[in-house]
């Protein structure tokens, strides 16, 4: 800044950035709006000017200096939704769905992708970063996404990604584009990501359902297809066999309360005498319990019932659920610090960082 402007205590504008780099207003103008075709060397004589000058009229402006955005992509990806023949979408998810649309219906329909974006902004906002909501459902969709971040318009993404075929985090790595996983990714990818302890936290349930007496245990699995489905099952199964259960009954949810309820009606058709379920998330849960009231059974006194997440499903649903806690908004937080750290220290090495899960005990367990 000039020292007649320093004197004066006015704001730099445009006119002393021209002065500073010997180019007209126009050509000032032209660089800090991104137009194309301008001198690489006038280029940088404006960035030079501008950082000199202390001009930030906009954010375009300090944008050129910083070369940063302060945006964020926060990008939903579900591979589960693929392109039909005729190139329409076509959902793979059990429910005869299709479109676009029935995709982010199902997202803002789970409680969980709102906990994510909570603790996302929490964690950005008072740094002045913001993110900007992306669906990457269809392989079209995925491209968009990562010709959004080489073009610069984000200075990396948030990952939510829920099928174990996804290859957007590949994409993004494989691009060089700094990106944080919120989930283990399926498939080995040098990424940072957050995680959840899944099989220990699906243990605990097991052990809670065993210490209240339940033997003919039943459990509501998530989609197999994906990993946190996977694992939760398997720490469920586990659990069981070292307490003596060899065999669970199982039937697969979508982590959806609809699935949850044909889920629960099949297993009350199969094995009529259950007294305990565990269902892989709070949704499939409280679609459970509407089912066992519908067919006059009490829980917990007749059929002790279990979810997982701990979202507000949990503490609405009647009776409050029993739960495993996923502090999904202190894992989405951690995944926001590591990529501002990512983009602190670009060369810093990918890293992981996994939460514990916890029971909590309410009235339906």
């Amino acid at each position: 800044m000039t020292d007649a402007l320093r004197s004066a205590g006015a704001a730099p504008t445009l006119e002393d950035v021209a002065r500073a780099a010997g180019v007209s207003r126009a050509t000032v103008s032209r660089v800090i709006n991104g137009v194309r075709n301008v001198d690489p060397a006038i280029q940088e004589a404006v960035r030079q000017a501008v950082s000199v000058t202390g001009y930030a009229g906009n954010r375009a402006a300090r944008s050129l200096v910083t070369r940063r955005t302060d945006a964020i992509v926060l990008v939903v990806s579900g591979a589960g939704v693929e392109e039909g023949p005729g190139g329409g979408s076509v959902a793979q998810d059990g429910t005869g769905s299709t479109a676009t649309g029935s995709f982010t219906s199902r997202v803002f329909a789970d409680p969980f992708f709102g906990r994510v974006v909570t603790g996302v902004v929490n964690h950005l906002r008072p740094q002045g970063m913001h993110p900007v909501l992306m669906f990457a459902e269809t392989s079209p969709a995925r491209e968009e996404v990562v010709s959004y971040l080489r073009q610069g318009s984000a200075d990396g993404a948030l990952i939510v990604s829920t099928h174990a075929k996804d290859p957007l985090p590949g994409m993004v790595t494989e691009a060089g584009l700094p990106a944080v996983l919120y989930a283990r990714p399926a498939r080995p990818v040098p990424i940072s990501y957050v995680d959840l302890a899944h099989r220990d936290g699906a243990g605990l349930a097991a052990e809670h359902l065993l210490a209240r007496g339940c033997r003919r245990i039943a459990t509501i699995s998530g989609p197999l297809d994906v990993p946190a489905g996977q694992e939760r099952l398997e720490g469920f199964r586990d659990t069981m066999a070292r307490r003596g259960h060899p065999y669970v009954p199982t039937v697969e949810g979508q982590f959806t309360q609809e699935s949850g309820e044909t889920a629960m009606e099949r297993l009350l058709v199969e094995h009529p005498g259950l007294d305990g379920v565990f269902a892989a998330n709070d949704l499939m849960a409280v679609g459970a319990c509407h089912v066992l009231r519908e067919h006059g059974r009490r829980v917990p006194e007749d059929v002790a019932v279990i979810g997982f997440d701990d979202s507000s499903a949990a503490s609405t649903c009647r009776p409050p659920l029993t739960t495993v806690r996923q502090p999904v908004e202190d894992m989405a937080a951690e995944m926001a610090r590591l990529l501002v750290d990512r983009l602190a220290a670009p060369d810093r090495p990918a890293t992981s960082v996994i939460f514990e899960p916890v029971l909590v005990v309410r009235d339906s367990a």
